[in-house]
């Protein structure tokens, strides 16, 4: 088997740099190094629901925010599966934010992987969870008033967890993270920081691909910390 077993033979239809491609693709290495072929992939709604139509492997395109739940019920109708969900911070942050709670508290032994961009992007840019604090958005044209939501104490916060932040921008670390919460036995977030060039980037001064890339290099470090800040990538986890 190859990589390229887990992709299909749709039109990927992300814009061209953005860093979904990376994400879509490295997941595919992750499963083939591991050899997950038994896998179930489930996305909700937005650009990264996309990927329910991408991968050649069992998929669900499941409701708005109700790609988590989804994915449980699968895990609990078949624990055989390897479950992996597939989605944007607009989706499980957002009108799904109920269901990561209960999910983490629960240690669903699902892996979750966030498309952290900044913005429901799908629908032409308005904030979302992980917008800035001044960033600006279709729905917020004088700049983001409210802080970013913080994922990490969220899972951290109960007795057992897997939190992992990472970006497109260091491939080898996102590879990292992917194999390893597919490894972990019970819930497992990865949150890929990806801000969207087209309607985020455009209205913050980092509208190409590359200065995007280039945003997240310069920007983000990795780190052994057991607690990461705000500009710190890393995995920190009890199992």
């Amino acid at each position: 088997m190859s990589s390229k077993d887990f992709v299909n033979e749709a039109v990927i239809k992300w814009c061209t740099g953005c860093g979904l491609n990376s994400m879509f693709y490295s997941t595919c290495a992750v499963l083939d190094e591991l050899k997950l072929k038994n896998t179930v992939i489930v996305s909700g709604i937005g650009c990264s629901g996309r990927a329910a139509s991408y991968f050649n492997l069992d998929t669900i395109h499941s409701m708005h925010g109700r790609a988590i739940p989804t994915a449980a019920g699968v895990k609990t109708a078949n624990p055989k599966l390897n479950v992996v969900v597939f989605s944007g911070d607009g989706d499980l942050l957002s009108i799904g934010g109920n269901h990561l709670l209960h999910a983490a508290r629960r240690n669903d032994n699902i892996t979750v992987i966030c498309n952290s961009n900044e913005v429901f992007g799908m629908t032409g840019g308005q904030a979302s969870p992980t917008t800035r604090k001044g960033g600006i958005t279709l729905t917020t044209p004088e700049g983001n008033t409210a802080n970013k939501i913080n994922i990490q104490p969220i899972v951290t916060s109960n007795e057992k967890y897997f939190y992992a932040r990472t970006t497109p921008a260091h491939p080898e670390h996102l590879t990292k993270c992917l194999t390893e919460a597919m490894e972990h036995q019970g819930f497992a977030f990865v949150e890929v920081i990806n801000p969207c060039y087209v309607n985020f980037g455009r209205r913050n001064n980092i509208s190409t691909p590359k200065e995007i890339l280039t945003y997240l290099r310069t920007t983000f470090n990795i780190s052994a910390s057991t607690r990461l800040a705000e500009n710190q990538l890393g995995i920190i986890k009890n199992a």
